[in-house]
């Protein structure tokens, strides 16, 4: 689909993606961000940061918002490099690619490629982190997405089944050192994980798995946000074998999908995809049930 050049709130050089439904905006004044998803005319449902939101230059990291681009795993200064500096648009095969510089202290070029559907609430973007410094570098695709306040995410945990028909362990649940499974916030079920954002609480949160089903979703004001990707059952995946990790505090919560390690020689890519899917009329789960209630019926014909 063509592409709108649009001033964004501060920022001068911006690109809209539109149909009948809904809409994007990524800036090309910083980045790669799409710092805007939703309904047209609607909320946006990802996070903006109003501090910073038309921002650009100097050497200070900031989140802006929206979602980005990274490579795992998390290490400082290595995650941190600030990208607050111009990146190029190419209009291309009936979608934007937006390349960024390459990190001069990584040697690591960071790409998405973002179609929108001309029809219904769906793109796809396509993550690529390509190696042009001089040295192999062992990594992986990381994909952060920042949820606007008042949500829920919700991850679906690999079938259950019992005792006598399987005696193995069959996923990993993952726990950073600040991970408090006591916290009212989240909801830990037999299918299904749910980690509510609530701006009371001033504490981080964090949690990790495989997430062999491929999706995950935040739900927050009737509105259903759907993240759909792709599982590699044989991959090695970062911190300690996460394909998803979502971590909220009082501001925000972030759905968070990785790629297996990769090892890129120098001149060598890796790319990673997801797929973005919204929903209306959708309620909040509270519960386990209300996921089998209200979501299911929604993520399920899209399958």
């Amino acid at each position: 689909m063509h592409a709108t050049r649009v001033h964004y709130k501060g920022w001068d050089n911006c690109y809209r993606l539109a149909n009948s439904s809904i809409e994007m905006i990524l800036t090309a004044d910083v980045g790669p961000r799409i710092i805007r998803f939703g309904f047209v005319g609607g909320d946006n449902e990802f996070k903006e940061f109003e501090d910073e939101v038309g921002a650009s230059g100097g050497d200070e990291w900031r989140s802006y918002g929206g979602h980005r681009l990274w490579h795992a795993p998390e290490a400082v200064p290595r995650t941190y490099v600030p990208d607050n500096v111009p990146v190029a648009v190419i209009e291309r095969n009936g979608g934007l690619y937006v390349v960024q510089p390459v990190e001069a202290l990584t040697g690591i070029q960071k790409e998405m490629q973002i179609y929108l559907d001309e029809y219904t609430a769906h793109a796809r973007v396509v993550h690529r982190l390509r190696n042009l410094g001089q040295w192999p570098v062992e990594l992986a695709v990381w994909c952060l997405t920042v949820m606007e306040t008042g949500g829920v995410a919700i991850m679906p945990l690999p079938p259950r089944g019992t005792h006598d028909d399987n005696l193995l362990p069959t996923s990993r649940l993952v726990l950073w050192a600040y991970t408090d499974l006591s916290d009212p916030r989240l909801v830990l079920g037999r299918q299904y994980v749910l980690l509510r954002q609530d701006s009371q609480a001033q504490a981080p949160q964090k949690i990790g798995a495989s997430l062999p089903d491929g999706w995950v979703a935040y739900a927050r004001r009737g509105h259903l946000f759907v993240k759909r990707f792709q599982y590699y059952p044989a991959g090695a995946y970062p911190d300690m074998g996460c394909s998803f990790e979502s971590y909220t505090d009082h501001a925000f919560l972030e759905l968070e999908t990785l790629s297996p390690l990769d090892l890129l020689n120098p001149g060598e890519e890796t790319e990673y995809t997801e797929e973005w899917f919204l929903f209306d009329g959708v309620p909040a789960p509270q519960d386990e049930a209300g996921v089998i209630a209200h979501v299911l019926p929604v993520i399920q014909p899209t399958e």
